[in-house]
């Protein structure tokens, strides 16, 4: 794989779903890794803008061949009923060059909670919706921020790794940042 976009928490709403879809269409990456919460928007979050899984469902099933998906903690067998790709893995373990990636939604396993990992790997999570890239002496802990509903004033975001590195991107403006 030579270029991997990496987005969380769509939470249904169309809107940003297609800004998403914008982004990978500029982007053009090889595969698109979803890391959970597509669907449902959750007992703690507002209504996202155009809330509409039914409009999510179609667009993430059109770029289905290039989906890899976790299950997030506001996904359910139920969505899967409707899904045209698998999404209720807890984890994805992925080795992007020389690094190992430990995937998963952030609800279960975190940075306070890590799996077991070794110095050079990522733990990269969704959940918090706080885009951020942390280094603990035993792994490195990454989040794309959120697709819809960003937290803690950040903007609406995904990340991309590419010839061995990771950037995060404005998912409006898609201008390159560095997360707090």
């Amino acid at each position: 794989m030579k270029k991997l976009l990496i987005a969380s928490d769509i939470h249904g709403s169309a809107y940003y779903c297609r800004k998403l879809l914008e982004r990978i269409e500029e982007e053009r990456p090889d595969r698109i890794l979803l890391l959970g919460d597509l669907l449902y928007h959750g007992p703690r979050n507002d209504l996202p803008r155009e809330y509409n899984p039914k409009l999510v469902i179609e667009m993430l099933d059109s770029i289905k061949h290039k989906l890899l998906c976790v299950c997030g903690n506001c996904d359910a067998e139920v969505d899967q009923l409707v899904l045209d790709f698998p999404i209720m893995a807890d984890y994805a373990v992925l080795l992007l060059g020389e690094q190992t990636v430990y995937a998963t939604h952030g609800h279960h396993y975190g940075e306070q909670n890590p799996p077991p990992l070794c110095a050079s790997d990522v733990l990269l999570c969704g959940h918090t919706h706080v885009p951020c890239c942390h280094v603990h002496e035993h792994f490195t802990y990454m989040n794309p921020g959120s697709v819809s509903i960003p937290k803690e004033n950040s903007c609406y975001s995904y990340m991309m790794w590419e010839n061995d590195t990771f950037t995060w991107h404005d998912l409006l403006t898609g201008k390159t940042y560095q997360p707090q």
